[in-house]
């Protein structure tokens, strides 16, 4: 790709050299007006409902708001007239929470139809005076967020981050011609489609992956391994034929519950959906958003090799058999487990199969507050081959499992590679690295 004939400094540290013609100026000065959303009351459906705008419906790769964005707020008039968008605002997200990613991200808004849409008060809409492209604008702050540290247009308040708006309005920005403007956002709109399409492609082929490694382990933990093994039914709808000599049994054969507890000595675990039992990453706030109180004494004791549930979640696949020593909240069921393969019991209880036996067997008003009794959980049915079996399929499915999980690997570094691309090549033309004017 070429670049532009000759360049000047921009005295801007980040940036350095920009194309000679370019201009630098303020972003209030291609701004005509900026004001803050407002969250409105509950619908009221009387007329004066609208579709709210939030910071979820923001599709930042994109930088649009997604086509799927369904909250509705009661407005009166005067908020109606103030926050309503028009078509080519820009929405930057002015406040949030956590330190993992920073604030002040931007889409664009496009209007449909001829509604009157409002947006929440946790966004700011930067409206774009006539002459400049708001795409550009969008574009070129993308790279403002991703080159430089929000940080600097900070103003703090307890648990939130908040854009200081005549400090981030006060920054300097680059500006080309109008119609370099729109040449720009026209080339960077076509390769970035491209490159978003490619990224989808291979993000469902991850996806796809990943159903197959389910699928694959739930089908040999109940089929078995042998094609022409005589088959028998299960008597379980979703499950079908088994082996005919595997027996069908409850977990009642298997498990034990019991409460050793006073070891506060000992390290924090929890069950988790996706991984069954892990230790617990005390630093961690998405890990810890339920109270750790300071006594663990209350707190039962797992050993290696025990069956550990959490009773409220089992039915989200939240339980496993550990392979770590530790405590675990007094709410949780802890189990010996009396099993030849524990290796085996444990990939087959959370494969997909098993997860509807939870479900099934958890009672409670509410989904959310569902919760599995001791005899839900011994009354849940299992399938057992023959110890040698077990095996067997324990290492099939590491084999598989191994395969599988290498070519997700490689297939995610694709996905990194290619948003990373997607960031130079957004920076690299608007910026004026790369001219990408028709001659």
């Amino acid at each position: 790709m070429k670049r532009y004939e000759t360049y000047k400094n921009s005295g801007i540290k980040w940036l350095g050299e920009i194309p000679s013609h370019w201009d630098v100026k303020r972003l209030k000065a291609v701004i005509s007006e900026h004001f803050s959303g407002c969250w409105g009351e509950d619908e009221k459906h009387d007329g004066y409902d609208r579709l709210c705008i939030r910071i979820a419906d923001f599709n930042f790769e994109t930088q649009s708001v997604s086509s799927t964005a369904s909250t509705y707020r009661h407005y009166n008039d005067k908020q109606i007239v103030s926050c309503t968008l028009k078509d080519n605002d820009l929405l930057l997200e002015k406040s949030g929470g956590g330190d993992k990613t920073p604030v002040g991200r931007v889409v664009v808004y496009k209007k449909n139809d001829n509604n009157e849409d409002l947006f929440a008060n946790f966004c700011e809409c930067l409206r774009v005076r006539k002459g400049h492209s708001p795409q550009f604008i969008a574009y070129l702050l993308k790279v403002v967020y991703i080159k430089t540290m929000m940080r600097q247009y900070y103003k703090q308040t307890t648990g939130l981050q908040n854009i200081d708006i005549p400090d981030y309005l006060g920054m300097k920005i680059i500006l080309p011609p109008l119609a370099e403007q729109e040449a720009i956002v026209a080339f960077l709109d076509e390769k970035t489609g491209e490159i978003d399409g490619l990224v989808s492609q291979v993000e469902r082929e991850i996806e796809l992956l990943k159903e197959y490694k389910q699928a694959e382990i739930a089908r040999v933990v109940t089929k078995g391994l042998n094609p022409d093994a005589p088959m028998r039914p299960s008597g379980i709808s979703w499950i079908g034929d088994i082996p005919a000599h595997w027996e069908l049994k409850t977990l009642r054969n298997f498990l034990k519950i019991i409460s050793d507890k006073g070891h506060p000595e000992e390290q924090l675990l929890s069950v988790v959906r996706e991984q069954g039992v892990i230790i617990r990453d005390i630093e961690s706030q998405d890990e810890n958003h339920n109270f750790i109180p300071d006594d663990l004494s209350g707190y039962k004791l797992v050993k290696i090799g025990q069956f550990a549930i959490n009773k409220m979640k089992s039915w989200q696949g939240s339980y496993g058999v550990s392979a770590y020593q530790g405590i675990v909240s007094p709410a949780y069921y802890v189990c010996e487990l009396n099993f030849g393969n524990k290796q085996f019991f444990n990939e087959a209880i959370r494969s997909k199969v098993y997860v509807p036996f939870f479900t099934q067997y958890s009672k409670g008003i509410r989904v959310g507050q569902w919760d599995l009794s001791p005899i839900g959980l011994k009354s849940i049915p299992f399938i057992e081959p023959p110890l040698e079996e077990q095996q067997e399929i324990v290492d099939y499915i590491d084999r598989k499992t191994t395969e599988i999980d290498r070519l997700v690997v490689e297939l995610t570094y694709q996905v990194e590679y290619l948003k990373e691309y997607k960031q130079r090549l957004i920076a690299d033309v608007v910026t004026g690295k790369i001219n990408v004017q028709p001659n």
